[in-house]
């Protein structure tokens, strides 16, 4: 079928499917007066191979042929790929085969007749039928660079994350190896803590990279992933805890999804520090909850406790951190006085780019 529908002739080339030669001639003759050029098909299988050759703008489609009808040939044309649209035409007011016709892909429908008055229609019929088909045909090559243009930028994007992912790694790998060149212990933690940091934020970015994701998360998966790691990075025979994870399924932006993987990171490395005492083993708990459009998110031990007013342990720097990745993340954040423990709540809106 041609893409402009009109051939180096200047013609439009039509396919009539009828048994009636008569008709057939009538047909020719009256379209070829309005710029129609009119092959014609005495049946369904030898319109079907005029239509394997190529070359047809639009059909005419008759519904009484012989021993079948324009509803068993139909199909077999809305099959074949970018298929010329079909006119429906039958002697018979009887509305079901128009509705028939249309369901199997007709563009339109028309009661045959031999005036001038049909002709007109039916040439008008046509041309819209080819407007329709060119204007999808149109609306399917534009949805199709569309495509190719947002697989281009996915996998552009998934590049830049693994890029990313990758820098982070080594600007970790370096610090660890500054960490072990250190012997004041403050330096180390310090330096380990940051390495922490670090790789969660990298942790976002391979999963963006490995799950070919664009703009969003699970965070349910990459808080296991978060977790796990922290767990094998800093579990010993000091520090045997455990971190369990109970987390609903939710999509969530990457930005946010950075923003409490550090939050998540601090309150977790916290309770590993201070919450048991060496050699005891404790249990970690974080849980995420979803409700509408707000989000819930608990980390909490039973270890000795924690009162956010009394001094800072340490250089203060974790909790700075919370407090400006709370307040980046719009949460309400608080500690729960009556835990017998420590148990962190952070609740936002997911709100837009969930």
């Amino acid at each position: 079928m041609s893409d402009t529908n009109v051939d180096a002739d200047g013609l439009i080339h039509i396919l009539y499917v009828d048994d009636d030669e008569g008709l057939a001639l009538l047909m020719q003759k009256n379209l070829g007066r309005r710029g129609f050029s009119v092959e014609w098909a005495k049946n369904g299988a030898a319109g079907l191979a005029r239509l394997g050759e190529g070359g047809i703008d639009a059909v005419v489609l008759d519904h009484v042929l012989g021993d079948e009808t324009g509803l068993d040939i139909l199909p077999c044309i809305t099959a074949m790929a970018d298929h010329p649209p079909v006119v429906y035409a039958t002697g018979s007011d009887d509305t079901s085969i128009a509705v028939a016709a249309l369901k199997a892909g007709a563009d339109d429908y028309m009661l045959k007749g031999i005036s001038a008055d049909y002709f007109d229609l039916l040439a008008a019929a046509l041309e819209q039928a080819l407007e329709r088909a060119r204007f999808r045909r149109e609306t399917a090559h534009a949805q199709e660079v569309i495509r190719q243009q947002r697989d281009l930028a996915e996998m552009l994007l998934a590049e830049v994350n693994h890029r990313i992912a990758n820098s982070l790694g080594l600007v970790g790998a370096l610090i660890r190896m500054q960490s072990s060149m250190t012997k004041d212990q403050v330096a180390i933690d310090a330096l380990h803590e940051t390495q922490m940091r670090i790789n969660a934020i990298a942790s976002v970015h391979r999963r963006l990279y490995t799950n070919r994701q664009v703009g969003s998360v699970q965070l349910d998966e990459y808080l296991n992933s978060l977790l796990t790691e922290l767990e094998a990075s800093m579990r010993d025979d000091r520090r045997p805890h455990r971190i369990m994870l109970t987390a609903a399924p939710v999509n969530l932006a990457t930005d946010k999804v950075i923003t409490l993987g550090l939050i998540v990171s601090e309150l977790v490395t916290n309770a590993f520090k201070y919450a048991y005492p060496d050699g005891v083993t404790g249990e970690i708990r974080v849980s995420v909850e979803q409700s509408e459009e707000m989000l819930k998110v608990l980390v909490e031990d039973d270890g000795a406790g924690f009162d956010p007013e009394s001094a800072a342990r340490g250089t203060g720097l974790g909790t700075r951190i919370l407090a400006g990745m709370a307040a980046s993340l719009k949460c309400d954040f608080a500690y729960d006085p009556a835990h017998n423990g420590t148990r962190a709540t952070l609740v936002f809106s997911l709100g837009e780019g969930k």
